[in-house]
């Protein structure tokens, strides 16, 4: 009797276990109360009273059965949506009710085009969340203040969306944090001046936002920073020059702002770097003579400046340039020939003051 009892207590224990808590299951069915997904019917799957069962996107700990990760994309290739016959749309907002999952370490709500609604401040409030990834939306509002409470965070990713106001002086205490995407929204006021503590970053994306003030020279310390986009705002200053001695950055981003003085010489020189885009700026002096066989370049856009003198002889030592565009600045004299200018179009070239030689159509 004792044997069968134990039996049946341990079955009946187990089936506990492996089912998710009620709480969880409520902040979930909370979660999706606030979001309507007229297509392809992925909140028909949460039915019953385990929602780490087939719960589409839903994830739980097999040890405890706690929920540990929502994952919800509108663009992926995932066979739900693949095969579904209308485009992924979801509307509503994110519900508070998403904080009460306290082991959640994975949060992805991606493009789906219409979810709108302030990113809720309690989110600040998940000491396990490493992934927080609401791209492709329509949210409002701040970024919270206290984002830096997530100490865990690996990936911020609130890109193309409608968030305003400033970047939260907190965002340097994320110590874990590796990749940043801010692109695509409107926040304003200055990059904090002390970014740099932000050292496993290896990517860093604030594309086309309102952003003023100067590159904050401590960016330069982060030593695995790969990928830097600031284009598209309103940054203004000199470029630093320690940009050009990052040893692993290998894209290069400062288009389309306000920036002047002249061109660093580090920048062209670093044999690491492989995308410089500085156009659109008001940039001025001489394009830097310090090209060399080891110089490979995939772009180098300088177009839309106030650079002045001639095209450096240097270039066609080149190993390689893929895409060369110096057009509308002040260069003149000659184009020299050879690689990569030989391979390069007019439009390159065009609206200098007195370029002339091939590709251009002017004899010098």
């Amino acid at each position: 009797m004792e044997t069968t009892y134990l039996v049946v207590t341990t079955a009946l224990f187990a089936a506990v276990v492996n089912c998710c808590p009620p709480t969880d299951q409520a902040a979930l069915l909370a979660f999706k109360s606030a979001l309507t997904e007229p297509y392809l019917g992925i909140f028909n799957t949460w039915t019953g009273t385990d929602c780490c069962t087939n719960w589409y996107g839903v994830s739980c700990n097999p040890t405890d059965s706690r929920v540990i990760g929502i994952i919800l994309r509108g663009e992926s290739e995932d066979r739900i949506i693949e095969t579904a016959s209308q485009t992924s749309y979801m509307s509503g907002s994110l519900s508070p009710s998403l904080c009460s999952l306290d082991r959640l370490t994975t949060l992805i709500v991606a493009d789906w085009k219409g979810i709108s609604g302030d990113i809720p401040a309690c989110i600040t409030s998940l000491p396990h969340l490493r992934i927080l990834d609401l791209i492709g939306n329509q949210i409002t509002g701040e970024i919270p203040a206290d984002i830096g409470q997530l100490g865990k965070l690996t990936v911020l990713n609130v890109a193309d969306n409608n968030i305003t106001g400033n970047i939260p002086p907190s965002i340097v205490n994320l110590g874990n944090l590796m990749h940043l995407d801010l692109s695509y929204n409107r926040i304003s006021g200055e990059i904090p001046a002390d970014i740099g503590k932000l050292s496993m970053m290896s990517r860093a994306l604030l594309k086309q936002n309102q952003l003023t003030g100067s590159i904050p020279i401590s960016i330069t310390k982060i030593y695995r920073l790969a990928d830097l986009d600031l284009s598209m705002n309103r940054i203004s200053g000199t470029i630093p020059a320690e940009l050009g001695s990052m040893p692993v950055l290998s894209t290069l981003y400062l288009d389309n702002n306000q920036l002047y003085g002249e061109i660093p010489e580090s920048i062209l020189k670093n044999t690491g770097l492989n995308i410089v885009n500085l156009s659109s700026n008001a940039l001025v002096g001489y394009l830097p003579d310090v090209f060399t066989t080891t110089t490979y370049f995939s772009v180098i856009d300088l177009s839309h400046n106030e650079l002045k003198g001639s095209i450096p002889a240097s270039l066609s030592s080149a190993k390689y340039i893929g895409h060369l565009d110096l057009s509308n600045n002040h260069f003149c004299g000659a184009i020299p020939a050879g690689s990569p200018f030989e391979q390069l179009e007019a439009a390159s070239f065009s609206g200098n003051d007195c370029l002339c030689g091939t590709p251009l159509t002017r004899v010098c």
